[in-house]
């Protein structure tokens, strides 16, 4: 080395934790957003998460039933430290946090001073503002594991406090905040009980079903839940997860390797059954979104279909179009986690299910793996009416939302 040369001063190292605001997670994103020229383009997250186990001893007040709800309430008070009342899942096996890049997947304990809104309201505001987004969807994260409960009963317990301490406790709190309800899946009446009573609240624009299940979704039961659906003109959501303990699953010996296929397996056979069974032709103004598996899947589904069902047509009578088309022209799908290590897949990907009109910006905020809004807006390859529709368009469109500007 040149002894006259003086070594630049090294910057210091912003460390970051559960504590850290989620403004400073996120200000690179902001700052995209002003250098890249879309700061002023209405975008709308259609997937970010909070933690809602966090004011758990707020949701189980909501228990409908009285001996389970003061069941809830001793627990929670009693067992500090213990996983929270009646929720099931791999507790000691969501390694999603581990090694990953950011702490708030484990928790978002920042401090919050603001007193007149709920905690969960100013974190997804300060996640909105720092990503420029106008309109998020808050879904819960641990409760995404609540259709593999043993207890249908229990699902459909803490699936309804969930909903009303959502609607009633947060959602008000903010208009940019939006809700996909939940539905008790495991329950077709009780799943129709939560599309009567929630259609109508403020800021849900739809309803979920969590994908980590086994129940198949063309049954006969779920067909008055369907045409209930569709009349509210809202969209039904599947929502990815993963299930280690799934018998083929099981053979993965790592996360990585099960959390890959999981989050898109479980999907694949969703929609495989949805398209087969004629969903789309028996309910043709039921719009359907797929959420957090990525994109990688959907051509491979679309071909397989598309050469079984010539070979077989007879086993799906109520097709009246390929498997493919209706995949392309009934259903919505969310770009995160996007898959962008081959550019030839990717660019296959956007044309086969016509990404200009069907593709949804989602974060995944604040999981490992979250996208900011850059990663639609910096694809040199698409137009900008495409980028557009992608960040936020679309999403009007299919949620009948109305394009509002919030941050600039």
């Amino acid at each position: 080395m040149d002894a006259n040369i003086v070594p630049s001063k090294a910057m210091p190292v912003q460390e970051m934790d559960v504590y850290t605001d989620t403004r400073d997670y996120l200000a690179p994103a902001r700052r995209d957003a002003r250098e890249m020229g879309f700061a002023d383009w209405f975008i709308c997250d259609i997937d970010a998460h909070h933690l809602e186990t966090v004011h758990w001893h707020e949701v189980i007040e909501h228990i409908e039933d009285p001996v389970v709800r003061h069941q809830a309430m001793m627990y929670q008070k009693e067992r500090f430290g213990a996983p929270p009342y009646g929720l099931n899942g791999d507790l000691g096996l969501r390694y999603q946090d581990v090694g990953g890049r950011i702490p708030h997947q484990s928790g978002q304990r920042e401090k919050v001073e603001e007193t007149d809104v709920h905690r969960d309201v100013t974190l997804t505001r300060r996640a909105m503002e720092a990503l420029c987004v106008d309109k998020m969807v808050v879904f819960p994260t641990p409760m995404l594991f609540l259709g593999m409960h043993p207890q249908v009963d229990m699902e459909v317990l803490l699936t309804r406090a969930y909903n009303k301490w959502l609607t009633e406790r947060v959602l008000p709190g903010d208009e940019g905040m939006a809700s996909l309800v939940l539905l008790p899946f495991n329950s077709p009446e009780e799943a129709c009980r939560t599309v009567e009573e929630f259609a109508d609240k403020p800021g849900v624009i739809g309803f979920t079903v969590t994908s980590t299940r086994y129940k198949p979704v063309h049954a006969n039961e779920y067909m008055r839940l369907y045409s209930m659906i569709e009349e509210t003109g809202k969209p039904i959501a599947f929502h990815a997860g993963y299930h280690w303990q799934d018998p083929s699953l099981a053979t993965c010996n790592s996360f990585l390797g099960m959390h890959a296929l999981g989050f898109a397996w479980c999907n694949i056979v969703h929609m495989t059954n949805w398209v087969l069974n004629g969903i789309p032709e028996r309910f043709p103004k039921l719009k359907s979104v797929w959420i957090e598996s990525g994109l990688s899947w959907i051509p491979f589904v679309m071909q397989r279909l598309d050469d079984q069902y010539l070979m077989r047509m007879s086993e799906a009578p109520l097709l009246k179009q390929m498997p493919s088309d209706y995949m392309r022209q009934n259903c919505w799908y969310t770009c995160q986690p996007m898959e962008k290590s081959s550019e030839v897949g990717l660019k296959a990907t956007f044309e086969m299910i016509n990404a200009k009109t069907q593709l949804l910006y989602a974060s995944d905020w604040p999981h490992f793996d979250f996208d900011a809004p850059r990663v639609i807006a910096e694809i040199p390859w698409i137009d900008e009416e495409s980028k557009r529709n992608i960040l936020g368009m679309n999403a009007a469109n299919c949620f009948g939302l109305e394009p509002k500007l919030r941050w600039k």
